[in-house]
């Protein structure tokens, strides 16, 4: 009896513990979900455009596409979301080119036609380049505004640390990458097991940069608590924007009325050229709570 007890106690023990063992072995297939090579180019959406391939620091190779508007206000750096490829966000940036910015989209090693081993911090130092890019081509700091949807909000905090930018979107982000496996898996001990962090909320209560968070109600992956606690941890100018939709299939560019509030945004900051103090009086109430109508305040 004493035997059919233990093993009662420890099969079962002994089968958890190797399934966290393999979690953490194989956690990055839980977390990237790199897309082919695009099919499709902004030719698409009739946009002009230079396909790139940008070298990180590192040595990666990043694929890329520098869209181009007419006499453009400043420039939009797209981080996208943990599957696809950049030709998943064409929409994205006939939208951003329609309100009058260049657009950069970029795909990280391994996703698309960019090549190099995936890491969190790989992540960062490809959008590193894609800003030195940027840089080289007349947008410096003061001129460029970084938008990240879900894990690309994470990699466009992290981004705002370590160089200056005139505006911050985040769309559908989540504050940690655990809290959302946690959620997920809530059987396993997500919070020791992950190497990859992407902890933004500790990090945005150190920005001044204006931000915008954009968050839908419907997200059941992200859930909208995610985007409020991102918001309210923010000590500079901010604006929430209430969108609709589920996690993949939501967003601002669902309606005219939310591009336009993303436009005026980006005007307000971008334009201001990265004064603070304009920026600042222009987004005088914006500390405010969330507005159910779906304009930033």
């Amino acid at each position: 009896m004493r035997r059919v007890l233990i093993w009662i106690v420890t099969v079962p023990l002994a089968l958890y513990l190797a399934l966290c063992l393999a979690v953490w072995i194989f956690q990055d297939r839980l977390v990237w979900y790199p897309g082919p090579p695009p099919t499709a180019t902004p030719a698409a959406i009739g946009a002009p455009f230079e396909e790139l391939v940008l070298t990180s620091a590192d040595g990666a190779s990043v694929h890329a596409w520098h869209i181009q508007a007419d006499a453009p206000r400043g420039a939009v750096l797209v981080c996208h979301g943990n599957a696809g490829s950049i030709e998943h966000r064409l929409e994205h940036a006939r939208a951003f080119r329609a309100l009058g910015y260049d657009v950069l989209l970029f795909d990280y090693r391994g996703y698309g036609r960019s090549r190099g081993r995936l890491s969190e911090e790989g992540t960062y130092l490809d959008g590193l380049a894609a800003l030195e890019h940027l840089a080289a081509r007349g947008f410096d700091g003061r001129r460029v505004a970084l938008y990240g949807e879900s894990l690309g909000g994470a990699v466009a905090i992290e981004l705002a640390r370590r160089r200056p930018c005139a505006a911050l979107i985040v769309e559908d982000t989540f504050t940690t990458l655990p809290d959302v496996g946690a959620r997920v898996y809530p059987w396993l001990p997500v919070r020791w097991l992950s190497r990859n962090r992407y902890a933004s909320l500790e990090k945005i209560g150190a920005l001044g940069t204006p931000l915008l968070v954009a968050h839908s109600p419907d997200d059941h992956l992200v859930p909208f608590a995610h985007g409020e606690r991102l918001h309210a941890a923010h000590p500079g100018p901010k604006a929430f924007l209430i969108t609709s939709g589920g996690h993949n299939g939501g967003g601002f560019l669902q309606r005219a009325e939310w591009i336009e509030s993303v436009g005026r945004f980006l005007r307000a900051h971008v334009d201001a050229g990265g004064d603070p103090a304009r920026s600042a009086a222009q987004d005088s109430g914006s500390a405010g709570a969330p507005d159910p109508r779906g304009e930033p305040r």
